[in-house]
């Protein structure tokens, strides 16, 4: 299910969303290495080296986005498509019907509405049917119970909290936290546009 496969760019009142190229690394890397980000999303590459590797695999690029504003790289979105869980006699009606979505963003950009703008695309792409998005049923993302300006943006987006759960999410720095999950189904999206 890779986003690429859909029409791109596209755009909102003040931002370009589109696939990520191999180009964007070191802009990634601008906001990806600032201790508050790192804080949130864990720091999974260690140098530039590490995440230009890692965007030169085609499977995990098509499953990423940047986000422009006034052409720079601000932000990026990813998708990572799951099952939905089903019993037996049905699991192939579960088969890639679900996707978890995550987020990293420059804080210089924060508190301007940017990232709900861009969220608001990527759930876009994956719930309205095809051939304009990936027509899943159903929509999920994860934070740190901590991560307050997360949590609040899955909320201005209509996302349901669906669990808090008690220290099940260990952080690097502060050890076992609360986490929280929201969703979203396809029939509860009420899309910008």
């Amino acid at each position: 299910m890779p986003l690429a496969d859909l029409s791109w760019p596209r755009r909102t009142e003040r931002c370009v969303v589109r696939p990520v190229t191999l180009t964007d690394a070191d802009a990634l890397w601008s906001y990806w290495r600032l201790p508050e980000v790192v804080r949130w999303t864990g720091g999974g590459d260690a140098t530039t080296a590490a995440l230009h590797e890692r965007l030169s695999d085609s499977e995990r690029r098509g499953r990423r986005l940047v986000v422009e504003h006034d052409g720079a790289v601000i932000g990026d979105l990813v998708l990572f498509p799951r099952d939905g869980w089903a019993q037996h006699p049905v699991k192939e009606q579960a088969v890639g019907v679900e996707a978890e979505i995550g987020w990293a963003f420059d804080p210089a950009y924060g508190g301007r509405g940017l990232a709900t703008e861009a969220v608001g695309v990527m759930l876009d792409a994956c719930l309205s049917p095809a051939p304009d998005g990936l027509g899943l049923r159903r929509v999920v993302a994860n934070c740190f119970a901590a991560n307050v300006p997360s949590y609040r943006l899955m909320e201005r987006l209509g996302m349901r909290r669906e669990a808090l759960n008690r220290r099940d999410s260990l952080h690097a720095e502060l050890g076992w936290l609360d986490g929280l999950s929201y969703a979203l189904l396809a029939d509860e999206w009420r899309p910008s546009r």
